[in-house]
């Protein structure tokens, strides 16, 4: 006959047991597709015209220019960054050519409502970081929020195109110092921050191990916080978060803006493969990348 108690400890294990795989799912990486075609949707956001009409104008930039430019839209990047499955994705893509470097990764996350634009080594003097963040600020997200998804994903490729091609932006459009504005600076920078603890987090578990790295890490972005918004519950708040981020981080691999990436390769995707990512005959050519280009929201 089961006593009680043991039925309590019983029921608590397995408590813990869900929980503790729970969060093991939570933090499972996204897969990374096969490289198929210059664009690869996973949510059916575009229509199969769509796809071809920028699947062509991509093909036909790579065979007069030799840079390699493609699309891949996803439902989500969680729990990693877009700038970390970016990484991820280039470094298993290898777009643009061999020692050339001229890859570039237009990202999009849609559930999340973030996209990015990843610039390989040889493209970051025509396509610096500024450049990518006025492209997706004034030409892309605008469209985004207006629900016109290929007509800011199109426009966006033309901008990038033009900047290779060596045409120059528009002058930059004079905008207010709205609130919103401001906002999403501030969550900017919050966001490179918190890569960059994450970054040292990795180093340190490997000197010190995993809690006690972690805890370095939140002692850091706690001080961090306090400095920025001069609140001790917003201190005390991001130096949880980034306890918890530096636990459950692995010690290996890690992103270097001027360094090659030493995340590992997921292979390929075992969810099977979304609407224009058939038709074969597309690779990368072993082009490098380090972390140039820009995120944005929508």
């Amino acid at each position: 006959m089961i006593l009680p108690r043991e039925i309590q400890a019983w029921v608590k294990s397995l408590v813990l047991t869900i929980l503790l795989l729970s969060a093991v799912c939570s933090w499972a990486e996204v897969a990374i597709p096969p490289l198929k075609s210059h664009v690869t949707d996973l949510t059916a956001t575009l229509s199969t015209q769509e796809v071809s009409h920028l699947e062509h104008k991509l093909a036909a930039f790579e065979k007069t220019k030799g840079s390699q430019f493609a699309v891949l839209i996803v439902p989500t990047t969680q729990p990693e960054t877009i700038e970390q499955y970016s990484i991820r994705v280039v470094e298993t893509w290898k777009l643009g050519r061999e020692n050339i470097d001229d890859g570039v990764l237009l990202l999009i996350a849609k559930k999340d409502r973030t996209l990015r634009i990843e610039v390989g080594y040889g493209l970051e003097g025509v396509l610096p970081d500024a450049m990518a963040k006025r492209i997706i600020a004034e030409i892309i997200v605008p469209q985004f929020k207006a629900g016109n998804f290929t007509d800011g994903i199109d426009a966006g490729i033309d901008a990038i195109l033009g900047l290779i091609e060596g045409e120059p932006l528009p002058p930059q459009a004079k905008r207010g110092a709205t609130h919103s504005t401001n906002l999403n600076g501030i969550l900017d920078n919050i966001l490179f921050i918190f890569i960059g603890f994450m970054v040292f987090g990795r180093l340190l578990q490997s000197l010190l191990g995993r809690f006690a790295g972690a805890s370095v890490i939140s002692i850091g972005a706690g001080f961090v916080g306090w400095l920025l918004f001069s609140s001790v519950v917003a201190a005390l708040a991001i130096a949880v978060i980034a306890f918890f981020m530096g636990l459950f981080q692995s010690a290996a691999g890690g992103i270097y803006r001027n360094g090659r990436s030493s995340w590992p390769n997921d292979g390929y995707w075992s969810g099977g493969i979304g609407r224009g990512s058939s038709g074969g005959g597309f690779g990368g050519g072993g082009g490098g990348f380090g972390g140039g280009g820009a995120s944005g929201r929508w």
